[in-house]
């Protein structure tokens, strides 16, 4: 297709993409795609291609491409007051607004909502205000955060620690001291094949109490952990993994962090992970959801107990010391308001609860006995198939082989898009939460195409 611009070499050369393999991409090795549009649970790109997105982006199209509700809201919001900060006391319409459909969607052990830009930052004002809530009750040395091998909490110096994720650490000089990890509630992966999932779930118990012990409870803050693992492999908690592990947390006075930047906002069939596995945090980080990603927002639910010791702190040393400059940025508060009415108008929790399990179901059917099929698993709108390299042995095949790579670009050659997850052969889906079955359907038969061209049938 001929063009009269340099948008391809004007990308090479000036663009500095994120988690992309630098050297490839500016040699002209690596995919390139320069997407103009999308409707639905579709985009299309400048070479004329029209994509089924089973990614909705990062996990964040929650609604879909091209809703004008949000547009519109982005752009009376721009017109009208385009920016105004929230320092001392200020707001405006749409982010207290935003704020208070939070609140009705939260727990109602939960208080109030600080918002940001992005899932990172999010989790870092979360470090934070767990740090100044020790400092205030007096417990300077209660400051390490438990994470989990696998778990994804984001890419800054502190979020990138918590992310249990090699690709995040190596070359970065992480994870940071403060920093511990666990293991990770995989059951596929556990490391005895003969293990119950009730023996794994006493297992991963039992080595956070041994962590705690090792470490000494009272220099510990916090534990912060996905519902459900996202960018880790698609992993739901194995059955009574939450009712086991927050005993333990309550035992030794530390704070659940819950990051529902993945599960957050309908996409497991309920308002939050929190609700879908019964836990109960004491703080909550929210994004990609809060606005389908229609603009930059992010949020910090803080619990009861927590936003009391706050208050208390600024009564003795006055105003609490952090803000970004874009914090409950008002066009993203806009668009997080217009976001949450659509989810609700159309009904869309519901739909991903309905439509997630449909999708769960047909791929379990089509893919599970596949002989290098070794886990197909998922719950809402989220879906994974992991790929081994003998199925009765668990053997895993040579990350240099890039199966997962590979069966993903087959898929994207049948014109849906799949991700290939960071730490395995795995395949990843999670769709907008407005698909329909015929979509779904769509994305398992193209699937098991890729998977066959790729690996047999």
């Amino acid at each position: 297709m001929l063009r009269n611009d340099q948008l391809d070499t004007w990308d090479r050369d000036n663009f500095f993409h994120p988690s992309t393999h630098l050297s490839d991409f500016a040699k002209g090795h690596a995919p390139q795609r320069i997407v103009t549009g999308g409707t639905g649970c579709h985009i299309e790109d400048r070479d004329g291609n029209r994509l089924l997105d089973a990614f909705a982006g990062l996990y964040c199209v929650n609604v879909g491409y091209g809703r004008t509700e949000i547009a519109d809201a982005i752009a009376t919001q721009a017109h009208e007051l385009a920016y105004y900060h929230a320092y001392v006391g200020h707001g405006t319409e749409a982010s207290i607004t935003l704020a208070k459909m939070v609140m009705d969607r939260a727990p109602d052990h939960m208080s109030k909502v600080y918002f940001g830009l992005g899932g990172s930052d999010a989790n870092e004002t979360n470090v934070k205000i767990v740090w100044y809530y020790n400092n205030i009750l007096g417990r300077p040395g209660k400051k390490k955060i438990i994470s989990r091998w696998r778990g994804y909490h984001g890419s800054g110096l502190m979020t990138g620690s918590l992310t249990g994720l090699a690709l995040f650490h190596k070359q970065f000089d992480l994870p940071m001291p403060q920093v511990l990890h666990t293991v990770a509630p995989d059951y596929f992966r556990r490391d005895d094949l003969a293990q119950s999932e009730a023996g794994f779930v006493a297992h991963c118990a039992a080595e956070l109490e041994a962590l705690i012990d090792r470490e000494g409870a009272d220099t510990i803050a916090a534990f912060i952990a996905e519902p459900m693992l996202g960018t880790g492999g698609i992993v739901p908690p194995p059955e009574g993994y939450w009712a086991a592990i927050q005993p333990i947390l309550e035992k030794h006075d530390i704070l659940l962090i819950a990051d529902e930047v993945v599960c957050g906002f309908g996409r497991l069939g309920h308002a939050f992970g929190s609700d879908r596995y019964g836990l109960k945090p004491d703080l909550m980080t929210i994004a990609k959801g809060l606005t389908s990603a229609y603009a930059p927002l992010s949020g910090s639910i803080v619990s009861d107990r927590v936003w009391q010791v706050l208050e208390n702190g600024t009564e003795e040393h006055g105003p609490f010391g952090h803000g970004w400059t874009y914090s409950a940025h008002p066009i993203g508060a806009a668009a997080g308001v217009a976001n949450l009415r659509l989810i609700d108008q159309l009904g869309l929790t519901e739909n991903a609860g309905r439509v997630g399990a449909y999708l769960n179901d047909r791929m379990q059917a089509a893919l599970a006995d596949h002989p290098h099929v070794g886990d197909v698993r998922g719950d809402g709108m989220l879906c994974a198939v992991e790929f081994v390299a003998d199925k009765d042995a668990r053997v895993f095949y040579d990350p240099a082989d890039k199966v997962g790579p590979r069966v993903a670009a087959a898929l994207l050659e049948h014109g849906v898009i799949g991700r290939a997850m960071p730490q395995g052969d795995i395949l990843g889906f999670a769709p907008p939460l407005c698909l329909t079955k015929a979509e779904a359907d769509e994305i398992v038969d193209k699937t098991t195409r890729a998977v066959a061209s790729v690996l047999g049938a």
